[in-house]
């Protein structure tokens, strides 16, 4: 029985391997792996919580429970802009917690083989190079691949873990 269990999930694994969802924010594409990602919702009341950085832009009640939601905007130091009805919450689960990523709007779900993903530029120019691990290229265009492990430090991790465990 669980060989059978380890060969579907084997699978499952495959089957997620190389496919991204794809979204915009400013005039950037990204790709975050889908394995990461949990769903996506529209944009809802945001309970601000204090003494967060400004790119943790609350909490919210997710059908019981609850999930901490970061700009990525913000966090890429882009300029803020008005939450509309393109805008949507990327919940995805970064070790062990899910948190919501708000994007300006989601675009589809895409292969990229490992052949067409290069490694970001090595640049130190502050760019958000950490948060980007790799560039993959699709047809004409290219989408910043998105480190997920990197969006949020352990610090940060350990002080949204502590907002979810208290609510």
């Amino acid at each position: 029985m669980a060989e059978v269990l380890d060969e579907i999930m084997e699978d499952s694994e495959d089957t997620q391997k190389g496919k991204f969802l794809t979204f915009s924010v400013g005039r950037e594409s990204y790709g975050i792996e889908i394995k990461f990602v949990t769903e996506i919702i529209g944009i809802q009341d945001i309970t601000e919580v204090p003494e967060l950085p400004n790119y943790v832009k609350g909490i919210i009640n997710l059908r019981g429970k609850i999930i901490p939601v970061i700009d990525v905007r913000l966090r890429f130091k882009k300029e803020p802009k008005e939450y509309n009805d393109r805008t949507c919450i990327v919940v995805i689960d970064i070790k062990e917690i899910s948190v919501g990523l708000i994007v300006d709007n989601v675009a589809e779900v895409i292969s990229i083989e490992d052949s067409n993903i290069v490694p970001p530029p090595d640049i130190k120019t502050g760019f958000h190079n950490r948060y980007v691990r790799g560039i993959g290229k699709v047809g004409n265009e290219v989408k910043l691949l998105l480190d997920c492990d990197k969006l949020l430090n352990d610090d940060e991790i350990e002080s949204l873990n502590t907002i979810q465990e208290s609510n």
